[in-house]
């Protein structure tokens, strides 16, 4: 039995990690396409009222209007449809049990942590400059930390990154215990927090 298989059949997170990645690869992706569709929206009608426009801190319309939303000279969502109908691409391979190299895997990582590098960046641009959120773009920040996440786990998981033997054996325990999960966890609490502390009740008005 190859080293894929028996992750499948002893390790119940190992499978969870595919089926983490995907559930919130379609949820980023029907966020990112929602966004795109109502982007065409604002450029048609500067004054239209956008399902995710609540009102003035969680208003989806006036962070399409920053140069922000339109980074790469067209709307940051379409990056957004390409990268998640990717993501999902994988998760559903690995779930059909599609072994990945480990070239493929890191090159993966790289990419996927590109995306949250990215997304962080919108985040902290939308909470501190923009001084405005986007529902949809807190939905794909918060799946892009779970998606990078969830690869890193699998990748660790089959030591993709070629760790020494001693190091491996530290890691797997690590990984045993689910601090992992503890740490991505206390991390989107963190984010809440920093939007409570910066928008508090507008977040409610």
């Amino acid at each position: 039995m190859h080293k894929l298989a028996q992750l499948f059949k002893k390790d119940e997170n190992y499978r969870m990690a595919y089926w983490t990645m995907l559930i919130t690869a379609i949820a980023a992706f029907l966020a990112a396409f929602v966004l795109s569709v109502e982007k065409i929206e604002v450029v048609k009608n500067a004054n239209v009222v956008l399902s995710c426009s609540i009102n003035a801190a969680l208003n989806c319309a006036s962070v399409m209007k920053t140069w922000q939303s339109e980074v790469f000279g067209f709307p940051n969502s379409f990056l957004g449809i390409m990268g998640f109908a990717i993501v999902i691409a994988v998760a559903m391979g690995g779930l059909l049990k599609v072994k990945y190299s480990r070239a493929y895997l890191v090159t993966a990582q790289v990419f996927y942590g590109l995306g949250l590098l990215f997304s962080y960046w919108l985040f902290f641009q939308s909470v501190y400059a923009i001084q405005v959120l986007c529902p949809w773009c807190l939905i794909v920040t918060a799946t892009t930390t779970i998606m990078f996440e969830s690869l890193l786990y699998i990748n660790l998981r089959q030591n993709s990154f070629g760790l020494s033997k001693a190091t491996n054996k530290k890691v797997q325990a690590f990984l045993d215990k689910s601090f992992d999960r503890l740490i991505v966890a206390a991390w989107l609490v963190l984010l809440v927090a920093l939007v409570l502390i910066k928008f508090g009740n507008g977040l409610f008005a």
